[in-house]
């Protein structure tokens, strides 16, 4: 059995001209914590801190993340910004899992916060990877090179933690990526339910694909 668990880890204002529409608007920062036979995963930490002038600019609220570190057997990021991976610390000893296109992309200047990187226990894979029966990452490139995804098989539903793979629920599948491919397959004519990192939204739909 496989279940999954929102985590409201606070909010950011992201301005206009970030997403191109009108005014700035308010975005969640939410994790998820999946419990499966494997163990028990956390897949996101909320908005790191260290940059004063970063703060100022997306006027972060950040709500704590509680979870003991003893209850967490891995960590899985969609990618490498800064408000995905700010509670990553607090798991030292955790396996992290990261494409390895994302973390040498997050390594460059102005990626993301570099004191965010060290004290972790960054685990690269490349492509997919299977964590535990039912519990699989599927890279979900578009908002990075290295972004990913983790898709959860219930065995009559599927549910996809997107990330940020796209920004809102109402903006899945527009437009179009390769890999809702991957997920259609995976899905197998079953309902699928999709998560997102900025949105409290959800998607849910009989098919990925149209038609």
């Amino acid at each position: 059995m496989i279940s999954v668990q929102r985590l409201d880890l606070g909010r950011f204002t992201r301005p206009a001209e970030e997403w191109g529409g009108p005014h700035a608007r308010v975005e969640p920062a939410l994790g998820y914590l999946v419990r499966h036979s494997g163990g028990t995963l956390l897949f996101d930490t909320g908005m790191g801190r260290g940059c004063p002038e970063t703060d100022a600019h997306y006027r972060t609220v950040r709500r704590p993340l509680t979870i003991p570190p003893s209850a967490v057997s891995l960590l899985v990021n969609c990618h490498l910004h800064f408000d995905h991976i700010g509670g990553n610390q607090r798991f030292p000893g955790t396996p992290a899992l990261v494409q390895r296109a994302e973390l040498a992309a997050a390594r460059t200047e102005g990626y993301t916060l570099a004191s965010l990187l060290p004290g972790v226990r960054w685990t690269e894979i490349d492509g997919e990877h299977e964590i535990a029966p039912g519990v699989r990452i599927v890279p979900t490139p578009g908002h990075t090179e290295g972004h990913q995804s983790l898709v959860l098989d219930h065995g009559d539903r599927l549910t996809v933690l997107a990330g940020q793979a796209y920004d809102t629920a109402g903006e899945f599948g527009t437009p179009h990526r390769p890999w809702l491919g991957r997920l259609a397959e995976l899905a197998a004519d079953r309902p699928v339910r999709v998560l997102f990192a900025h949105d409290h939204a959800l998607w849910e739909g009989a098919s990925l694909l149209p038609g």
